[in-house]
């Protein structure tokens, strides 16, 4: 924890405002890749170049055969999605922080000025609006909105036609904020987010009223820094159970009828968790990968191989669960007992964001790859 918290102390006093990003410890160096027996191939079945990220964290958006990716100097590119051939490569005349959010033929990005770009498939701006704010996240698309937060947590829902702003809600913040790309989820009726506090919220997707609340950590410490406990990532949704984690905290699942705690443990992580099957998957803040039960929280397996290699989310892709690394690599680990039972070279930079769908895993890379990635 000790670089991590030196980390955040530097940003504190520079920043001014609060927010703050976590790195892994400098005092550290990565843990070197011991020898496995691979039973799982990855292979890359295609690659393309989209541009570089440099320090944000941009997530491809596959839709309807095209996938879409953007880059930091505005370029949004768009590839078939079985064979990466190159459709079309746009450009939003601003530097860009996060994207991509697609519906039909609306493509949304952000800047970390705080503007929203809405664009369609031949480049054209649709719209731009302003919310002051950094964005990080990627716009949450539904076929009415697009949903958009800031780095200080406001969420705005901005008509996806035309662009006019429907609701914004705010809440107050303590001083210092865990600075991450975490955005919204969705659902027909509501609007989900984590906030600084450890606490979870849904908000009524038609006007942004606050639906319910529940905590998942709640801070603790004696300097501000002790007591940052922010949801990290996005919640997930599964039937009636919605579960998130939180950074310096716990990671927790709730009934969503009645909003009580389902189960809880103490598990810190700043990427946030996902499902499959009857498991919760996270990367906790030293880089250990866990398995928990979903229904009960209990741990299934836990892989402590890869540590301090600034570990992306695990994903389940075909059986498996894959994390992406700072140094270019995919691990491909067994859900039946976490040991790692493949890997991947990439383009040798950090592994920003996994993607599954049933066409392959696309993984883009912080040197600006796209590669999509099968079993």
């Amino acid at each position: 924890m000790t670089g991590r918290v030196a980390a955040l102390l530097a940003a504190f006093a520079l920043g001014g405002c609060g927010l703050f990003g976590i790195g892994g410890d400098a005092a550290k160096k990565p843990m070197p890749l011991g020898e496995i027996k691979p039973t799982v191939t990855p292979k890359a079945v295609w690659t393309a170049s989209v541009g570089k990220a440099r320090d944000q964290h941009f997530h491809p958006a596959p839709s309807a055969g095209r996938v879409y990716a953007a880059a930091e100097d505005g370029t949004v590119t768009i590839l078939e999605e079985d064979t990466g051939k190159l459709v079309a490569r746009l450009d939003a005349k601003k530097k860009l922080s996060s994207g991509v959010g697609v519906e039909a033929a609306t493509i949304i990005v952000g800047t970390i000025k705080g503007d929203v770009i809405a664009l369609d498939p031949s480049g054209k701006v649709l719209w731009t609006a302003q919310v002051a704010g950094e964005v990080l996240a990627p716009a949450t698309v539904t076929t009415s909105s697009a949903l958009v937060r800031t780095s200080d947590g406001r969420i705005f829902a901005f008509g996806l036609a035309d662009g006019k702003r429907r609701w914004v809600y705010q809440r107050a913040t303590p001083p210092l904020l865990l600075r991450g790309e975490s955005g919204v989820v969705a659902t027909a009726t509501n609007v989900v987010a984590g906030y600084p506090g450890g606490k979870l919220v849904a908000l009524d997707i038609e006007d942004g009223k606050l639906t319910w609340e529940v905590t998942v950590a709640l801070p603790r410490g004696a300097t501000e820094l002790e007591r940052v406990a922010d949801v990290a990532g996005l919640p997930v949704i599964d039937g009636g159970r919605i579960c998130a984690a939180a950074f310096q905290g716990k990671v927790a699942c709730f009934d969503i009828q009645g909003a009580t705690t389902a189960w809880s443990r103490d598990i810190s992580s700043a990427t946030g968790l996902s499902f499959a099957g009857t498991n919760v998957y996270l990367t906790d803040d030293k880089d250990n990968v866990h398995a928990l039960d979903k229904a009960t929280g209990a741990s299934r397996w836990k892989q402590d191989k890869l540590l301090r290699r600034k570990l992306t989310l695990p994903v389940a892709f075909e059986g498996s669960v894959v994390v992406g690394d700072s140094l270019g690599y995919l691990h491909v680990l067994s859900a039946d007992d976490g040991s790692i039972v493949g890997r991947l070279a990439l383009d040798g930079t950090a592994v920003t964001s996994l993607v599954p769908t049933r066409n392959g895993l696309y993984v883009q890379t912080a040197g600006g790859t796209l590669t999509l990635v099968r079993f």
